[in-house]
């Protein structure tokens, strides 16, 4: 019955926020979703709470800086493609593919991290209650913008 409440408290809180009539999503209230969907998920234990966030944490700002840099450096050059000399186009891919093995190398980092934090078998939880979130949110805003969108 307690997992019950939780799951019902759980996607109470989720769809409330998410519903809650702002166009921009708020990232903070996100994020609270985001760590009460993964906490619920992966049945976290206090001991590996306190342990588990810090380390998750760290990592989704590591992230967010990552891809920050990436979207200043790349992406609007990326746009303007069809402007760029061979030898620019050839620089920026090579500046995009060590991005990119970057951001696989902080992932593999955190994985391995992680998994000494908590089972193999959460670690797993955990990627999947990753995307099942991603997919929800997107949902739910779709639902609020009216039907779909197209793309799926």
């Amino acid at each position: 019955m307690n997992n019950l409440k939780k799951i019902i408290f759980v996607a109470v809180l989720l769809s409330s926020t998410i519903f809650y009539g702002q166009r921009r999503p708020d990232r903070e209230k996100i994020k609270s979703l985001k760590v009460a969907f993964i906490t619920e998920s992966l049945d976290l234990s206090s001991a590996e709470a306190q342990t588990f966030w810090p380390i998750y944490n760290e990592y989704e700002e590591n992230r967010a800086a990552l891809r920050k840099k990436e979207r200043t450096e790349i992406r609007g050059k990326i746009k303007s493609a069809d402007e760029l000399s061979e030898k620019q186009a050839i620089n920026l891919l090579e500046k995009y593919i060590s991005f990119e093995d970057e951001e696989e190398a902080l992932d593999k980092a955190f994985l391995k991290k992680i998994s000494t934090i908590i089972t193999a078998k959460k670690t797993l939880l955990l990627l999947r209650s990753e995307e099942e979130f991603k997919r929800k949110l997107i949902k739910q805003y779709r639902e609020k913008r009216g039907g779909g969108g197209g793309y799926r």
